[in-house]
């Protein structure tokens, strides 16, 4: 049985400690999940270009055909000498759960299966499997609080050498958090526009993240939850129009799904609608809380989930096709809005 605490994963990875061929990377931060799936599979020595040696499996996948892991993890690689299945979308799949119990306890030689989940409770099968399993390591993450922001902030500029202004650092901070990928891919948009002199300055970060007020961006957002399309397409056509970024607004999407996945939660656990909202800290703006209020009644945590899925890809899009960025963001968002709709 291995299992870290959150603030123990980053020290663990730098430098792991003992074999442990089944790994699993967990929590409501899917861009941070991704991320450190990434780095432990580099760490550990695997070419990710490589399909000789590297498996990608979807939970799906093995959730509609339990032997689909076991088959994987006992086929002997042809051309390299490790194996790496790595698994993604692990949530509350009970075939996949128990195949990863059979791993933990039989371990195939050669071969370590990399399993990325979702805010797994305690007890999901998966996270069970791989706590409970003398070859398992389950590592949680969680959503970027202040401090990790700082320390993102500081890596990526560091890098180029770049430093930036006090209250240039504090205006970013305030319009970052909710996703890992999101975060990173904000700051380094940032950096290659802004670093040029060496040194960001508060004009910087309110050209390049963004100057709108917060209103439109909850205009955009509403129209979303409420699958309101021809609003969500008004908002949209007038923010981009406007010279703003579309990275921004789907940040901005993304971090009101984390909150609504959360608040989901609490009403599937027996919290009403309102009470909820009005737990949430820091408070919902007293204009918006009708809606997220019927947002979080009408959304389901499995179309939460999926709505945050298709965000994460966008934003990866967006990062290798900047220049489709706009026309990439407004799809992905309009197809959330007719999601609202269908739901209604």
């Amino acid at each position: 049985m291995a299992q870290k605490k959150a603030h123990e994963v980053d020290g663990w990875l730098a430098r792991p400690q003992g074999a442990f061929p089944v790994v699993l990377i967990y929590g409501p931060d899917r861009g941070l999940v991704s991320e450190r799936a990434t780095l432990y599979a580099r760490q550990a020595g695997f070419r990710l270009d490589d399909p000789f040696s590297v498996t990608r499996l979807d939970a799906g996948e093995i959730e509609s055909d339990p032997g689909r892991l076991m088959d994987e993890a006992n086929t002997v690689a042809m051309f390299a000498d490790r194996r790496l299945i790595w698994i993604k979308g692990a949530g509350t799949h009970k075939a996949l759960g128990a195949s990863l119990k059979d791993l933990c306890a039989s371990p195939p030689e050669a071969t370590t299966i990399l399993v990325e989940g979702g805010d797994l409770k305690k007890g999901a099968p998966v996270r069970a499997a791989v706590e409970q399993g003398s070859a398992g390591m389950a590592l949680p993450c969680y959503v970027d609080q202040a401090r990790a922001i700082e320390g993102v902030i500081d890596e990526v500029l560091g890098r180029d050498g770049i430093t930036i202004a006090p209250d240039a650092r504090q205006a970013l901070k305030a319009s970052l958090g909710g996703d890992r990928l999101a975060t990173r891919s904000e700051i380094e948009k940032l950096a290659l526009h802004a670093g040029r002199d060496g040194r960001i300055e508060l004009a910087h970060v309110a050209e390049i993240v963004g100057d709108v007020s917060a209103k439109s961006l909850d205009d955009a957002t509403d129209a979303i939850l409420a699958g309101d399309v021809a609003g969500f397409d008004r908002a949209y056509s007038g923010w981009v129009n406007a010279g703003n970024a579309p990275f921004q607004l789907v940040s901005a999407v993304m971090r009101q799904f984390q909150q609504l996945e959360m608040l989901r939660a609490a009403v599937d656990g027996g919290a009403s609608a309102s009470s909820a909202v009005a737990a949430v800290r820091p408070p919902v703006f007293f204009s918006r809380r009708d809606n997220v209020e019927r947002a979080v009644q009408k959304w389901t945590s499995s179309s939460i989930a999926r709505g945050l899925e298709r965000l994460q890809a966008t934003v990866l899009a967006m990062r290798t096709r900047s220049q489709l960025d706009e026309p990439t963001a407004r799809q992905a968002m309009l197809a959330l809005a007719i999601e609202a709709r269908r739901l209604r």
